[in-house]
């Protein structure tokens, strides 16, 4: 009854959670048009799509039409991907820097190497277990000797192989 509406609010998890209401790290990414006066039940949906992994946490903002308001419970969502993936660099071509992004899906073996078009490995950017979840690397040339030209990015990461080329440009 009497409602106008639902803000949709996140704040995203930096291991500490924020159950507490009165935080001012949430913000509003949405809202939902309420159905009025009806007194019969009604169902609403909302869909994130600017989350891909990590923990998030949510909360409704119930409005009535007079402008009161009261949210709802905090509730948290712990996203991982669902399969591995390498992607394109951004900024490609690049100089001096670079970002290489992966996802992981689960604990994994992971190696991300940077090779020169004759196959000859040019640096190890990553060589370590990681957790399940979305990484970043950046890769910086400004103290390495590199000529201009394709290079060849590869992830391995427990049985998952991808590669893709970089373009670096002086």
């Amino acid at each position: 009854m009497n409602n106008y509406g639902f803000d949709i609010e996140k704040s995203e998890v930096s291991g500490q959670s924020s159950f507490d209401n009165s935080q001012s790290s949430f913000v509003k990414i949405g809202f939902v048009k309420g159905s009025g006066n009806s007194n019969s039940p009604k169902s609403y949906s909302f869909v994130d799509t600017s989350i891909v992994t990590g923990s998030v946490e949510y909360r409704l903002k119930q409005i009535d039409n007079d402008g009161s308001f009261k949210y709802s419970n905090v509730v948290t969502v712990n996203l991982v991907p669902a399969k591995y993936t390498l992607y394109q660099n951004y900024p490609n071509p690049f100089n001096p820097t670079t970002t290489i992004k992966y996802d992981l899906p689960k604990q994994s073996k992971v190696e991300l190497k940077i090779y020169n078009m004759l196959g000859e490995e040019v640096v190890t950017l990553v060589n370590k277990e990681q957790q399940a979840g979305r990484y970043s690397v950046q890769f910086d040339v400004s103290s390495k000797q590199l000529a201009s030209g394709v290079y060849i990015y590869r992830l391995q990461a427990g049985n998952y192989s991808s590669v893709k080329k970089l373009v670096l440009l002086k």
